[in-house]
């Protein structure tokens, strides 16, 4: 399975520097990189040796190819060149963003595509941050650079060398109360830091003192309405009552809940279960091997806006007691 990772953020961000520099790594062998059309990506410099159409094959032995419409079109027939030894063989596809704000579009895409979800799997999101302008595009109540960071896997701050260390501080601070679970880094961080890490990404408490109590519920809220909440319990949960519960909750607050991570323990004692949602689209569990703390539990870890959190704790609790059926949220 081919890992596909989005790169986002808002416009002047950051995110050309920041893939320029991805691509010169020989780490980085292999990789598609898929172009919007609208974009302002300059890799000229890069370029060596055009191929049929609109793809090119980079110094770094990365694939550059420019993108009008159908994301999942480009990658099937990225693969098949592969597969047919006109490229070389493919290591992990990039998505760059411009002129696609929100990175959940694409994720649906891939997500719906019934050919590629044989082929691929999600490599994450990376939503690069400005140091300077950041603040004020996440301070606007139900703005894109919300979204964005919602459903980063790593977030990226990049112009720091612009900004004092006090509001540098202070960005990180803020970009850490929207998204707890992300990977919070610079933009010119090392490449295993740049590079989501799929299920070595524990889903982790927003705040300390963590929450502690068996079936308990943590929420607080943040930048005019951005609020998380952590439930953690002991004991396995009902897997398919839980992938009920979930549906039902996403299919009627999914605009307003941007993340949902965490971990479960399914059978009692057994191996922990990772999942990850974006919006309305959940993306296929995780199967792990060990337990990032040792001891089998179930923690979860929700991103939203315009509820209370007291809400999805009561309904969660619902289902839990249940065991067995779907507890929509109350009211």
């Amino acid at each position: 399975m081919i890992p596909v990772t989005v790169l986002t953020g808002q416009l002047g961000a950051g995110k050309t520097t920041l893939l320029q520099r991805l691509l010169t790594s020989p780490q980085m062998a292999g990789t598609a990189v898929l172009v919007n059309e609208f974009g302002e990506i300059g890799l000229d410099h890069e370029l060596l040796t055009p191929l049929e159409g609109e793809v090119t094959l980079l110094r770094s032995g990365c694939i550059c190819c420019t993108v009008r419409d159908d994301i999942a079109g480009a990658i099937r027939d990225l693969i098949d060149r592969a597969a047919r030894g006109q490229i070389p063989p493919l290591t992990r596809v990039m998505i760059e963003t411009t002129g696609l704000a929100d990175p959940f579009p694409v994720l649906s895409t891939l997500s719906a595509d019934p050919v590629l979800r044989s082929h691929v799997a999600p490599g994450g999101v990376i939503t690069v941050v400005d140091a300077i302008n950041g603040p004020d595009a996440l301070a606007e109540a139900g703005g894109m650079a919300r979204r964005q960071v919602a459903a980063a896997d790593v977030i990226a701050l990049a112009k720091r060398d612009l900004s004092v260390p006090a509001q540098t501080q202070g960005t990180l601070d803020q970009l850490h109360r929207l998204n707890p679970v992300a990977q919070l880094t610079f933009a010119d961080a090392p490449l295993s830091r740049l590079l989501p890490q799929g299920p070595r990404d524990w889903p982790e408490a927003p705040e300390t003192p963590a929450v502690a109590a068996p079936g308990s519920g943590h929420g607080h809220a943040d930048l005019d309405g951005i609020r998380t909440l952590t439930i953690t319990r002991p004991g396995a949960i009902n897997w398919t009552a839980f992938g009920l519960w979930l549906t039902a909750l996403l299919d009627s607050h999914g605009d307003r809940i941007h993340r949902v991570k965490g971990v479960l323990e399914v059978d009692p004692g057994g191996p922990p279960v990772l999942i990850n949602a974006v919006g309305w689209l959940v993306h296929p569990p995780q199967h792990l091997t060990r337990w990032p703390e040792g001891v089998p539990h179930t923690r979860l870890v929700f991103i939203f806006e315009d509820l209370e959190p007291e809400r999805i704790r009561r309904s969660f609790e619902a289902f839990d007691r249940l065991g067995h059926a779907v507890a929509p949220l109350p009211g």
